[in-house]
């Protein structure tokens, strides 16, 4: 089994790669999204994840042809995330037993 590699933070990616390349500080950046410094700076420092809106702040700001999707940014929190969840252990739950694994396949994949 391959080994789970640690994806980083969507803020590090801001931090590490977004600023520099738009020659940017923290303090222009938040500007030029509306935001307060405080709460880019918890995002880049990777104490806040990035919630939907400020996906979208960065989708509009980035620009989606610019790798700026607000999905793309959502998804990255969401592998963090996941990680992390994964990393912490598995929640203590009985796997319940399916009889029907098609009817729920399929109901599952209509949602």
């Amino acid at each position: 089994m391959s080994k789970i590699h640690n994806p980083p933070h969507p803020g590090e990616t801001l931090r590490e790669d977004v600023l520099p390349a738009l020659g940017l500080s923290v303090t222009e950046a938040a500007e030029q999204l509306n935001v307060s410094r405080a709460t880019l700076s918890r995002v880049i420092n990777g104490r806040a994840a990035i919630s939907p809106e400020m996906a979208l702040r960065l989708e509009c700001w980035l620009g989606v042809e610019n790798g700026g999707s607000a999905d793309l940014w959502i998804a990255q929190q969401a592998a963090y995330d996941l990680w992390n969840a994964r990393k912490a252990g598995l929640p203590k739950v009985k796997r319940v037993d399916i009889k029907h694994t098609t009817d729920l396949r399929l109901t599952i994949s209509q949602h």
